[in-house]
Parts: structure tokens; C-alpha cells; sequence
């Protein structure tokens, strides 16, 4: 079992995870964990990316459940990144809804 840090407001050591938060059964006191500090995205160059960056496709990627290829070269608006087992949440038109690997994509 991990080391948690005691309450900053009361030094209650007995200081339990709710998903990102920390919390003091005593004072009842909320912060975020000292580990939770943001992810950084990087493409398959190393660039940064954030939300709402022009990203290409640098392989040919075949589409679940379907017979369709999104191809090199396609150019996709990042929605959202997130901490999945897929980094981005995006829009591909004429295939809808997709979640890519940052390892598949490079900043435009």
C-alpha cells in the first residue's frame, strides 16, 4: 500500500483516495493528489498537444466493425485528450466519432 501524506489542515494520518482526491475522515478536508499533476500528450514526434490542435494521420488506420480506412494524410481536430487506452477523442468526417493513439498522429 502506497504512502499517503497526512491532512495539511488537521495532520490526520488517516487520509484515504476517492479517485483524484484525497480526503480526512476527521476534518472532512478535499485536495488533490500531490501525484495527479496533468499528462502530457505527445505525438509521434515529440511535439505537445492539446486540446483542439490539427493533428494528420501518419498510417493508415482500419476502422472497427466496419470495411472503412482512414487514411495518411487525414487532417483531425483533437476534441478532447484523454486518460485511456485511446489518448484522443476526435471527429473524422465520413467516419464519425473516433479515439486515436497520440503514436498514430503529428501535429499540423
Amino acid at each position: 500500500m502506497s504512502e499517503l501524506p497526512p491532512c495539511p489542515e488537521c495532520a490526520c494520518e488517516y487520509v484515504y483516495e476517492d479517485g483524484p482526491l484525497l480526503i480526512c475522515p476527521e476534518c472532512a478536508h478535499e485536495w488533490a493528489a500531490a501525484d495527479s499533476a496533468a499528462k502530457v500528450y505527445r505525438d509521434a514526434n515529440g511535439n505537445e498537444l492539446q486540446d483542439g490542435d490539427m493533428v494528420t494521420l501518419i498510417k493508415d488506420l482500419k476502422v472497427k466493425g466496419t470495411s472503412k480506412t482512414v487514411k495518411v494524410g487525414t487532417k483531425v481536430r483533437i476534441n478532447r485528450l484523454v486518460d485511456e487506452d485511446h489518448d484522443i477523442d476526435c471527429k473524422i468526417d465520413g467516419i464519425g466519432a473516433m479515439k486515436l493513439k497520440t503514436e498514430f498522429v503529428k501535429k499540423a
